[in-house]
């Protein structure tokens, strides 16, 4: 954990009058790369998803990247890419994840955030998770850190298959008002509760609740905790899963896959481009 100390109470916050609950973002928060990031090659591979799909998405997702996305490309692109999930049989998806998934997710959870959820664990607080990534995915990753509960983005299935339709996008906002109506029936009270994250995207979230930390923020979060009054945690040791908790159980993976994907191409392209002009 860092040398700083971030759970007790802030000067001036009312002490609690209900359970309390620490809500943590999962990529880049808990897990120090993307969960869904690390499934885009086996996807392009199990032919899931092509090199087509992604370009289509890039530029959508590039505005996401820099944060010139606005509310209706944020519908398009939500709209796009949850298109691109249509017809996938979820036996495939959960042979290509029980291929990869504890190759790719295992190793990368930060000591930090395990020890953080066991810090709240010990307080007799529960932990939630909350992650824009589809609920296949989150929970067996959540079953093994030990958290209580998962709110993460639900993909429509009928007939074993994903119709390409969101039940819930748990993103932005609706994190927010997720966490709130999680609250409403644990009886937490979200004054005296928790959250962390690493993005701007999530500032929703975080205001939803008394104790508010961002992690390895960037320039413009750094400035939005400031300006909240959230605190600011540094977590850098990524350290293998297995060996703290039992094993991740396989499951399928939706939701947020072809972002992911989308990002791997980008980043690739840019990377390529680059060393062509320095060459």
């Amino acid at each position: 954990m860092t040398d700083e100390a971030p759970l007790p109470a802030r000067p001036g916050r009312a002490p609690a009058t209900g359970r309390i609950a620490a809500f943590f973002d999962l990529d880049k928060t808990i897990i120090a790369t993307s969960s869904s990031q690390a499934f885009s090659k086996p996807f392009i591979a199990g032919g899931l998803i092509s090199r087509a799909d992604v370009l289509r998405s890039a530029y959508a997702h590039f505005l996401f990247l820099v944060g010139n996305a606005d509310e209706d490309q944020t519908e398009r692109m939500r709209a796009h890419l949850s298109s691109l999930a249509k017809g996938w049989d979820v036996r495939k998806v959960r042979e290509i994840v029980a291929e990869t998934v504890h190759e790719h997710i295992d190793p990368y959870v930060y000591a930090e955030a395990v020890e953080l959820i066991e810090d709240h664990h010990a307080l007799g607080q529960d932990v939630v998770i909350v992650s824009a990534s589809g609920a296949e995915l989150v929970e067996p990753i959540a079953a093994a850190l030990g958290a209580d509960h998962v709110l993460a983005t639900r993909m429509e299935v009928v007939d074993d298959h994903y119709t390409g339709e969101i039940d819930f996008y748990n993103y932005g906002e609706n994190k927010a008002a997720g966490i709130r109506d999680l609250a409403a029936r644990e009886g937490y009270d979200l004054a005296g509760s928790f959250a962390y994250s690493d993005s701007i995207t999530d500032a929703p979230m975080l205001g939803a609740v008394g104790h508010a930390f961002v992690v390895n923020p960037d320039r413009n979060l750094r400035r939005l905790a400031a300006e909240s009054g959230w605190g600011e945690l540094r977590f850098t040791r990524p350290v293998a899963l297995r060996p703290r908790v039992e094993p991740i159980p396989v499951a399928a993976v939706v939701g947020g896959i072809a972002v992911a994907v989308a990002a791997y191409f980008v980043i690739r392209h840019l990377r390529r481009r680059r060393a062509r002009r320095q060459g």
